[in-house]
């Protein structure tokens, strides 16, 4: 709502995010790519499928929006992909709570399939162990995920003479071994069940997301805000209730952001740049040669082996499909790129290096995108902007009842964009965030038989101070 201060905004935002899951994780990263006349890079796009870590005692729960189902099968999401083969991912605290399930070494399987595949596999050995030798062994089949580690946890703790090797992806090994084979098997460094190694199967996805923290490189997204929430959330800690905690944690991981929309919108302000703002409109326009068709020196954008899925055909709103996009819209033209040539006022003469490129967005740097409480971005390393919206407005209703804001908005909608709140029973406030819209509602509801517009005065149409007065 446009009535709400960005760190309103983010209490809404915080339990959206905390309902829902990340489906796909998309990452672009580029490269030089040799000594050639022109700027050459070589770009590596990947695209990741995730699903929730379940192990143990993780059962995690997330919401799933019907709309949202609609758009993704639109353009092609992969739901087995998704829900069969999705990499785990958890974050610090969930992490906390496995080592100390881990170390408790009682092993309860929370799954229905997953029990089921349990009791199929203990029956197995259990049926097999009797007639054995020592040193025999036997194949578990069948076995996804963490179902290999769950089998071997609770196999060694029911059965003191037996050990466990996993095999391939969907098998285990299990051996009938003496108690004293058994102890000097359980020290051993290759141990396929030793605690830092099940963390690190269940962490999956969050070790690349901690190694791109430890890098420090500079994060490149576009509109990003809610991507920030979710990264947070997913793979770092619980978002906190505190909007500035979460700006901070935010900068400490990555002291470098920019927000490709941010950038797109400093330009529009002083430079011929096309109003675009969508993430494949903006490429296009990048990729133009209509932008600055004299530019001789455009960069060279080579897809690395095994990445040139995108080099055939465009996927919209696949994860990895638009890291490209925003990579390669970064480095595809000297001259336009990200309209950095707008932000530096270079000449032809010049040839400045990627480096002063970055520099040149200094401005851009760590302010996301954001939309309503009358600020256009949130400053990740330092003190928002202070608010500059325009006033607010009061309708008062005269000769009609019953008039909800779903009435006004759509009375309004025609001329100009508010946001609608109820005041009393014939009162409503207005919200927008262009002082023209708010010019063109006092202008033109001037002299309406129905509705009255003004200007809003606290001390005047306040229901507390009224009520205060009266």
């Amino acid at each position: 709502s446009l009535f709400d201060s960005p760190a309103e905004w983010y209490g809404k935002a915080r339990q959206s995010v905390q309902r829902f899951t990340v489906s796909q994780f998309g990452k672009c990263c580029s490269r030089p790519g040799g000594e050639t006349q022109l700027p050459r890079y070589v770009v590596h796009s990947y695209n990741f499928y995730l699903f929730p870590s379940t192990f143990g005692a993780m059962d995690p729960e997330f919401t799933l929006s019907a709309s949202s189902i609609r758009f993704l099968s639109h353009y092609g999401f992969d739901y087995n992909k998704f829900l069969k083969d999705g990499i785990p991912y958890m974050n610090e605290l969930q992490e906390k709570s496995l080592r100390q399930y881990l170390s408790a070494g009682s092993w309860k399987v929370h799954s229905v399939l997953d029990r089921d595949s349990m009791k199929k596999a203990i029956d197995e050995v259990t049926c097999w162990i009797g007639g054995a030798e020592e040193e025999e062994t036997m194949i578990l089949r069948d076995l996804s995920g963490f179902q290999r580690f769950e089998v071997q946890l609770v196999l060694r703790q029911a059965l003191q003479n037996v050990w466990t090797q996993p095999l391939g992806d969907n098998e285990v090994m299990v051996k009938k071994v003496s108690p004293q084979h058994r102890r000097l098997l359980e020290n051993s460094p290759r141990d396929s069940c030793r605690k830092e190694l099940i963390l690190a199967s269940a962490r999956g996805f969050t070790n690349l997301f901690q190694a791109l923290v430890k890098a420090k490189k500079p994060l490149v997204g576009h509109n990003m805000l809610m991507d920030l929430l979710h990264l947070h959330d997913k793979f770092y800690k619980p978002l906190p209730e505190s909007y500035e905690e979460f700006k901070r944690n935010i900068h400490s991981l990555f002291p470098v952001i920019i927000d490709t929309k941010t950038v797109t919108k400093s330009v529009w302000k002083n430079h011929p740049f096309p109003r675009v703002s969508n993430l494949l409109e903006v490429y296009e326009v990048l990729c133009s040669s209509d932008l600055n068709p004299t530019d001789t020196k455009c960069p060279v954008i080579v897809l690395a082996s095994g990445c040139s899925r995108y080099a055939e055909k465009s996927s919209p709103h696949e994860a990895g499909y638009d890291a490209f996009l925003c990579g390669s819209g970064q480095l595809r033209r000297n001259k336009a790129s990200l309209s950095f040539v707008f932000l530096l006022s270079v000449t032809a003469e010049n040839d400045p290096s990627f480096p002063e490129y970055l520099g040149a967005l200094v401005k851009c740097q760590n302010q996301v995108h954001f939309t309503g409480g009358g600020v256009s971005s949130l400053n990740f390393s330092g003190a928002d902007v202070p608010c500059r919206r325009p006033p607010l407005l009061v309708v008062r209703v005269r000769g009609c009842r019953g008039l909800s804001e779903w009435h006004i908005y759509h009375e309004l909608k025609t001329l100009c964009h508010f946001h609608v709140k109820r005041l009393s029973e014939n009162q409503f406030i207005l919200q927008s965030n262009k002082f023209k819209h708010t010019r063109l509602a006092l202008r033109d509801y001037k002299d309406h038989p129905h509705l009255q517009i003004s200007l809003y005065r606290h001390w005047r149409h306040s229901p507390n101070i009224s009520c205060l007065l009266q």
